[in-house]
């Protein structure tokens, strides 16, 4: 691993101990850069700053979310807590990871979050939010270690980061400043899980303290698999050693867990595209239903150099990272104040799911692949090898899904961040300020092998079977519900392999100056990003014996292979500038005004490199290889007593250069436009308490190169309106309320004609206090089992003649209950 610049940035902390030997007589203000200990921590932030500061007195949007409010939701993952922010759009309905993230219009046109970085302990997670089959929310998991969320959307992230001009997500972790710790077990009452959460910090003495926490969860998931496919855990620690002048704190992090990943299923669409009608089929509830069986669990498949790659589809999404790192903190007398935080996580994995490729009758799927008079029987479950005479009844809706097994095999993604700052305060012109200077080094490993299959499946909600062809002559066309190697529906698209290295150097300076009641800063950042490395795709089919049984069968004749020996370079290095401006105008205590302006970028990493992104020697153009974002914003701020509100209007623009891979095959190379209003609220009021955002964004597509009808359009899946709020009457004992987020109707599709319509899902709880010490407390979710669609896959432009599409939904009602003690 190319780590020797990092490591040497690293080496500063070396020299930090001696610094804390010569302990200042001064205390650094360690509380200040760890608010938690302070009992007005919920208005400090300390993400997309140079130096902790007042929310009020910023000209930055960013909201926090506690670890109480995080608990109260019980999130299915990490993108799911962010539907409560304003300004974001996430897109969590896949499962515990895999979602699409969009900030204020930015698109999130293939996947992931493009724009948008997880952080944690401000540090970055990934260095880019979209990689294929490997997003950052899949590697954090919120659990009882988290002491808050804090979220920047825009502005100071363009620069006090890189990659993330939209959004800077940064879970900040409990460092044990009070002793204490909570043991939690969650139950699924209406599904079958069982989760327990514990954490333990305390001070040890002589300026010592740790923290450490982490869970194990087993189950078959909310949408039921009839297998454990929810089974792993995560253990995360820190200790700190404080001096008079500053801490040091080493930390790690193990993680390594499975969870299902939810694809789009089959629905019938009705009515007209302007105003259609989503509804399950007969023997698919969309809500509960999952092609998820024991009867499609293993998959076998050639990777590239023509390795043999045997895949459980039980393991969906399987993440493991094993890392560590080191903040060391000191203040150095004179103002001056030296910082560096470093992090190196060792991630890998694999994902492994079904997706639908197609679905469509079974007797045009079996007379596609099996000719005139071809006949069907059931390749596996309590039915293998009948004869199916009826297939036009099946289930009570007669189709099968040419279904595609998302073979990934995440090799190598090792995360490697140093950030070293050097800040002093000063004092000028009868105000006061501070200058920050810092060098920030990372190091991105993206090493995936994709090896697709496809098979014939029934549409059953629940332990659905796969289904063999046999021809007119009676001869078996398929392979125990094996279709074709590859995927023959798309192309023989996805048979893929890529090893680069992104290497990223990035020098920034920030300078803050308040005088009265007026708070200026601006900030730059250069950025030098460098790719190296390479990229290979099927290079035709092959006749291979996969299952290596001796027997060349029909699928064995055309089997896509990848050859690593004829893979195309990757070297390209981009080299630009980026910068913040903002002013925060105190009009009283309790009000205040904001601006700013900001442009910032997104560095092209995997997305690029299929599609014709990346030239014959390795280089990219310019305009493909970096995105930038143009920013301005400005709002209100008022807090008073336990009232608050925040109201910014924002405006954007982006280009964006990507592929998609699925539901179809399509090259990006667009410029967006937004602009709206958000909104961000709360009130206690006694016992009653309410939090509330909501986000109007007016989203356009101002110029497609590719296809220039779609200028003028709104990008897809992009709804006029999002809001969310959080009612709940709480007293000593007891507490109750509920979680409302709602969307308006959005397009399915960038043509802008088929709708997907809008929802509003409220997820409802309570809790009671047996004892100052023990808790039960009731999550339901989807409360009113509402279809809350957040994907059309198939045919995503028009209502399908037929009726049959697919698409991706929320969970219905589902309810666990968790009891928790405190000591």
């Amino acid at each position: 691993m190319k780590l020797a610049t990092l490591l040497l940035a690293g080496t500063a902390l070396a020299f930090l101990p001696q610094i804390a030997l010569a302990q200042s007589s001064v205390p650094a203000p360690e509380a200040a850069v760890e608010p938690e200990a302070k009992t007005d921590a919920a208005d400090i932030i300390v993400t997309g700053t140079a130096r902790p500061e007042r929310r009020l007195t910023t000209s930055i949007s960013i909201s926090a979310v506690d670890s109480q409010e995080i608990a109260k939701l019980a999130p299915m993952g990490s993108a799911d807590l962010l539907r409560n922010i304003p300004g974001l759009r996430a897109e969590s309905s896949g499962g515990e990871s895999n979602a699409n993230i969009a900030v204020r219009g930015l698109p999130a046109a293939s996947g992931g979050g493009k724009f948008v970085q997880f952080q944690e302990d401000g540090l970055p997670v990934l260095d880019f939010g979209d990689i294929a089959f490997a997003t950052a929310d899949t590697f954090v998991r919120p659990d009882y270690s988290v002491s808050r969320v804090e979220v920047v959307r825009g502005g100071s992230a363009s620069t006090f980061t890189s990659n993330a001009p939209g959004a800077i997500i940064n879970f900040i972790s409990k460092t044990g400043d009070v002793a204490g710790g909570t043991v939690g077990i969650t139950k699924g009452l209406d599904f079958n899980r069982t989760r327990i959460d514990a954490d333990y910090g305390a001070p040890l003495g002589e300026g010592w303290r740790f923290h450490v926490g982490g869970f194990y969860r087993v189950g078959n998931g909310v949408r039921n698999a009839d297998y454990t496919s929810e089974r792993g855990g995560q253990i995360k620690g820190n200790v700190t050693k404080t001096f008079a002048n500053g801490f040091i704190r080493l930390n790690f992090k193990y993680l390594d867990d499975r969870s299902p990943i939810y694809v789009p299923t089959p629905i019938r669409v009705t009515g007209t595209a302007a105003n259609p009608t989503y509804s399950s089929f007969p023997g698919f509830d969309v809500r509960s239903g999952t092609s998820l069986s024991p009867y499609f669990r293993s998959d076998i498949a050639i990777g590239s150099g023509g390795q043999r790659i045997v895949s459980d589809l039980g393991d969906g999404y399987r993440v493991k990272t094993r890392g560590g790192g080191a903040d060391a903190s000191f203040d150095l007398g004179g103002g001056w104040h030296i910082e560096d935080k470093f992090n190196v996580a060792s991630n890998s994995g694999s994902f492994a799911t079904s997706y639908p490729g197609r679905v469509a009758p079974l007797t045009t799927l079996m007379s596609e692949i099996g000719g005139v008079g071809a006949t069907l029987r059931y390749a596996n479950g309590p039915n293998a090898g009948q004869v199916i005479a009826n297939p036009a009844g099946l289930n009570g809706n007669g189709l099968g899904i040419n279904a595609l097994t998302f073979g990934v095999t995440l090799n190598d993604f090792t995360n490697a961040t140093n950030i070293l700052t050097l800040n002093r305060d000063f004092s000028a012109g009868g105000g006061t300020g501070n200058v920050t200077a810092g060098y920030f080094k990372s190091y991105q490993a993206i090493q995936m092998d994709w090896h697709w299959n496809s098979y014939l499946q029934e549409v059953k909600g629940r332990d659905a079977a796969l289904l063999n062809v046999y021809n007119a002559a009676g001869q078996s066309v398929t392979q125990n519900g094996l279709i074709a190697y590859g995927e023959p529906v798309f192309g023989n698209c996805c048979q893929r392999y890529y090893n680069v290295d992104y290497n990223i150097d990035a020098p920034y300076l920030a300078v803050s100056y308040k005088i009265g009641k007026l708070n200026l800063d601006g900030s730059v950042r250069f950025n030098s990003s460098r790719a190296s490395g390479h990229y290979a795709s099927n290079n035709g089919l092959s006749v291979v014996d996969v299952n290596q049984d001796g027997i060349i069968q029909t699928p064995e004749r055309s089997v896509p292979v990848v050859n690593p020996q004829a893979s195309s370079p990757v070297n390209y290095r981009k080299n630009y500038f980026t910068y913040s401006v903002g002013a925060n105008y105190e009009v009283m205590p309790s009000l205040a005004l904001f601006a700013r302006v900001s442009r910032g970028a997104r560095f092209n990493a995997d997305r690029i490199l299929f599609g014709g992104g990346v030239r014959a020697d390795g280089s990219v153009a310019d305009e493909v290889a970096v995105n930038f974002v143009n920013q301005q914003e400005a709002g209100i701020k008022f807090r008073r007593g336990g009232a608050y509100v925040n109201l910014t209007a924002f405006r954007a623009t982006t280009a964006e250069a990507n592929e998609i891979v699925i539901p179809q095959q399509a090259i990006i190379n667009n410029k967006y436009r937004s602009y709206g209003v958000e909104f961000e609220g709360g009130v206690d009021r006694g016992i009653f308490h309410l939090t509330a955002g909501a986000t109007y964004t007016h989203a356009r597509i101002t110029e497609s190169q590719v296809t220039p009808a779609l200028n003028g359009n709104i990008p897809y899946r992009q709804a006029a309106l999002i809001f969310q709020a959080t009612p709940s009457i709480r007293t000593d004992r007891f507490d109750i309320g509920a979680n409302v987020t709602g969307t308006t109707s959005s397009y399915a599709a960038d043509v802008n004609t088929l709708k997907m319509p809008g929802y509003v899902m409220t997820n409802a709880f309570a809790s009671y206090a047996i004892t100052p010490a023990i808790r039960l407390s009731v999550n339901v979710q989807n409360l009113f089992d509402v279809i809350a669609i957040t994907e059309v896959g198939q045919v995503p432009d028009s209502v399908p003649a037929d009726g049959i599409d697919t698409a991706r939904a929320f969970p219905g009602r589902n309810i666990s209950a968790t009891a928790t003690l405190r000591f």
